[in-house]
């Protein structure tokens, strides 16, 4: 079908069909060929999804190395998707850096696993240096027609690329069909009685209640509706209810959803079975009416808040990344440096708790450089004594930015703003001195500088590891650094 309708094409525009460096059809055969597909799925009840592919950074990478290596870099991206995609499926150059691929017949859930290749081989084959983001929406109810299809896949890569990056994301939460602000709970038993006696407890509550009777059905619900809740049963025919409930606590989309197993199973081995797939409670069957009524209304009101802290997280961030993108030469610094200061913690034995505040401060760290001009920022040369002053301001204004949500962040605030301290006394903005600083922002101070060493600036080249080492080990011995901490790091990176 695909070759019948390129030939009409180039016969009623008198152009090629295909764009001639990725060697995928462009962008109006494209949409014709989509038009197409959405009236067959249409009248067949098929499903099809559409992903749209955008390399990260790749403006920034076009202007540094030149556009002859961005397309070498855009024709290994064709390469690999071409290897990773099936002949019924159409790629196609969607716009200048983003490749669109229609997959035919082909719902979210079986579109992820070649995706994921994608992304993973692609990020290997640039040794990291660049990676693609990935958004991906399916032909539904929810997106009834090619322009929504169309809208959400394009929301979604935006998603994917505000969110940190390298990363897929799919459009799977759109607006229920229930009342706006009602909880909807998920209850899943392959017994209908069982089903029946759930709903009947919950019945006189304020809750929007879906059910289905396997398990293999959950996860299309959970793309389809915003669940606030799985009541979820352990001995099911097919999928057990431990392997759904590790499933959706792997995933980013799903694993703050609670799920409590509804079991006849009362034995320690069956609990801790449970626990190992990240199930939030139990409830024993036949289900106490109290009890489970004061669970769930416990665990949903627990939902409501992490999703709350986790959009102001993700508002934070995002806000954090922007900033990122005003100097040209840190991007995937706040990432790079989070990473490697959690590993460092890890080592080091750290609470889950410091481990967290490391985590939001590292992406949030230079959140102040909001205020410091793009000049200054991309000087070519070093700062002079005025310019030096207005940057060395940006830990204090990213901590008063941050302040507000102090309640949330709690150590992250820390981080902020003492991640450029000294021991003896010679850092910025408080001149905190040995263990006034606490450990969390002396983690970072040192990756900080470890990730500013090993980068381009703007004034000179990136330097080797070992030179980054000496003068970190020259930082420590003068009592600047904490030793131990560039020892740890020295040997996360060199061993």
């Amino acid at each position: 079908m695909a070759q019948n309708l390129a030939n009409l094409y180039e016969q009623a525009i008198e152009a090629p069909f295909l764009d001639s460096l990725t060697g995928f059809y462009n962008h109006g055969f494209f949409h014709g060929y989509l038009s197409q597909e959405i009236s067959r799925c249409e009248r067949y009840g098929h499903r099809c999804s559409l992903a749209l592919i955008g390399i990260d950074w790749f403006s920034n990478f076009n202007r540094q190395k030149g556009h002859i290596e961005g397309d070498k870099t855009l024709k290994k991206l064709s390469e690999i998707i071409k290897h990773n995609t099936r002949e019924s499926d159409l790629p196609a150059r969607y716009s200048g850096d983003i490749i669109a691929i229609l997959m035919i017949d082909c719902p979210l859930q079986e579109a992820e696993s070649p995706l994921q290749r994608i992304r993973s081989e692609f990020e290997q084959s640039t040794e990291g240096e660049l990676t693609v983001s990935i958004g991906v929406s399916s032909y539904s109810e929810f997106a009834p027609n090619k322009n929504v299809l169309i809208e959400k896949a394009e929301m979604a890569l935006l998603e994917a690329k505000s969110s940190g990056k390298n990363r897929i994301v799919t459009f799977e939460k759109t607006i229920d069909r229930c009342e706006e602000g009602v909880p909807t709970v998920l209850i899943v038993d392959d017994e209908p009685k069982n089903v029946k006696l759930l709903k009947a407890i919950l019945h006189n509550e304020d809750y929007h209640l879906i059910e289905t009777l396997k398990g293999e059905d959950v996860f299309p619900l959970v793309s389809k509706h915003n669940i606030d809740l799985i009541l979820l049963d352990v001995m099911m025919p097919g999928i057990s209810g431990y392997d759904v409930c590790s499933q959706l606590k792997s995933r980013e989309g799903t694993r703050l959803i609670p799920v409590v197993l509804v079991t006849a199973l009362d034995d320690s081995e069956s609990r801790i079975k449970g626990i190992e797939a990240g199930a939030d409670d139990f409830i024993s069957k036949p289900p106490n009416r109290s009890e489970l009524i004061a669970r769930v209304k416990s665990l949903i009101r627990m939902k409501s808040l992490n999703s709350k802290l986790t959009s102001i997280e993700n508002v934070l961030f995002s806000f954090a990344r922007v900033v990122e993108a005003k100097d040209t030469y840190t991007q995937g610094h706040i990432e790079r440096v989070a990473d490697l200061s959690i590993a460092i913690a890890q080592k080091m034995g750290l609470s889950g708790k410091q481990i967290q505040a490391i985590r939001i401060g590292g992406i949030l760290h230079d959140i102040g450089k909001i205020s410091v001009p793009n000049a200054i920022l991309n000087k070519p040369d070093k700062l002079d004594d005025d310019e030096w002053r207005i940057m060395k301001k940006h830990p204090d204004v990213g901590y008063k930015i941050a302040f507000p949500l102090k309640n949330n962040l709690q150590s992250a605030l820390k981080v902020i703003r003492h991640h450029h301290e000294k021991l003896d006394g010679s850092g910025y903005p408080d001149s905190l001195r040995g263990e006034e600083i606490s450990v969390e922002a002396r983690i970072m101070a040192v990756v900080d500088i470890y990730d500013a060493l090993i980068t381009d600036r703007p004034y000179r080249k990136a330097m080797g590891k070992e030179k980054a080492f000496e003068i970190l080990r020259s930082e420590a011995e003068a009592g600047k650094l904490d030793r131990d901490i560039v020892n740890l790091l020295f040997d996360h990176i060199m061993k």
